[in-house]
């Protein structure tokens, strides 16, 4: 999952348009990241936690992987693209194989199973795997998505392309239903289970806001009543299921897609100032880390929450060090020009 908000969307074409940025200029404004902050979560506080994170190959998925064997839990990530096989996203450099790896060397253990999740049968596969080699699972976090290349913002419904609205409905919901519909079983076999479900945006913010295209709309709202109505089943097994939402993502496609690197990416900030609250995949990673690790997190249950949220509760922080708060900043822009560093 990727969280575009519209404003930077509508940007994103301007930027590959005007990519020349003058070398000069951005080396004088360039500044170094804060001092880092190690994260609060206890490196072995998922230790014997078995986690599957549904669609891990780049962006949040991939933070939140990495995040949970941090943690020491034993990670299994899912995608489409492998090294031998890409998906329609088309990025071959990333790849879930790299997510496992990277999940093993923060001190967990990632176990890489290509997945198509629109596909029952693989889906089944997955969780008797997991059934069969662990016969638990702790943790279900529910990012399958892959529909960026699809979006586009400003048309009517009846002016869009409809397979692709469609195409961006399979990806965003009915991957995660299917999911839930499989996993679920094996989650409530013991007590204390949490489903995530990854979103773009909380129930606060996207429930008075249209996200600009029916599709995106209806994909990104509906992890929120996913999680609403899981939590309502899942009280009776002792188990809690919530929607989590990053802020302005950095992922890989994001950064690729304004010209920087995770390295400079305040270079983008000229051409898009509200880029300047944008976070790392490592800051939900640890939202998800901290909320499987509180032993009291059921008190969340059925709530629409963000990473930034989640940092003001459990006290950790981005990679580097700053606490990005991204929905309260939209919030405040619309009311006037907020001070973009009273919310990082």
């Amino acid at each position: 999952m990727s969280c575009f908000p519209a404003s930077l969307v509508r940007m994103t074409t301007e930027t590959n348009q005007t990519n020349d940025t003058n070398e000069t200029n951005r080396a004088t404004r360039r500044t170094p990241n804060p001092t880092p902050h190690p994260t609060p979560i206890p490196a072995d506080s998922l230790r014997g936690r078995i986690c599957l994170v549904a669609g891990a190959t780049r962006g949040a998925g991939r933070g939140i992987a990495v995040q949970l064997g941090a943690a020491g839990a034993t990670v299994y990530v899912t995608g489409r693209t492998t090294r031998e096989k890409l998906s329609e996203v088309g990025r071959a450099t990333e790849t879930i194989e790299e997510t496992a790896e990277l999940v093993t060397a923060a001190g967990g253990e990632g176990i890489a199973v290509p997945t198509d999740h629109l596909e029952v049968d693989q889906v089944k596969a997955l969780i008797d795997r997991i059934d069969r080699e662990r016969g638990r699972l702790d943790v279900l976090v529910n990012d399958v998505w892959g529909g960026e290349h699809l979006l586009v913002f400003g048309d009517k419904t009846w002016e869009s392309d409809l397979a692709g609205g469609l195409r961006m409905l399979e990806l965003g919901v009915r991957t995660h239903a299917i999911t839930s519909h499989k996993a679920i079983p094996l989650l409530i076999r013991n007590r204390g289970g949490l489903v995530v479900e990854v979103t773009d945006g909380t129930a606060e913010y996207n429930g008075t806001r249209y996200r600009e295209n029916l599709f995106y709309d209806l994909a990104k709202n509906a992890p929120i009543r996913m999680a609403f109505g899981l939590g309502k089943e899942l009280e009776e097994y002792g188990a809690t299921a919530v929607s989590v939402t990053p802020g302005w993502l950095r992922s890989e496609q994001m950064l690729t897609a304004f010209g920087v690197t995770e390295e400079n990416w305040r270079d983008a900030v000229e051409k898009i100032p509200g880029f300047a609250i944008a976070e790392s995949p490592v800051y939900v990673g640890r939202a998800i880390a901290a909320l499987a690790a509180d032993p009291e997190r059921h008190r969340w249950n059925r709530r629409s929450l963000s990473s930034g949220q989640l940092a003001g509760e459990y006290g950790f922080t981005d990679a580097d060090g700053s606490r990005p708060d991204a929905w309260g900043f939209m919030l405040a822009e619309e009311k006037g020009s907020p001070d973009v560093n009273d919310y990082r």
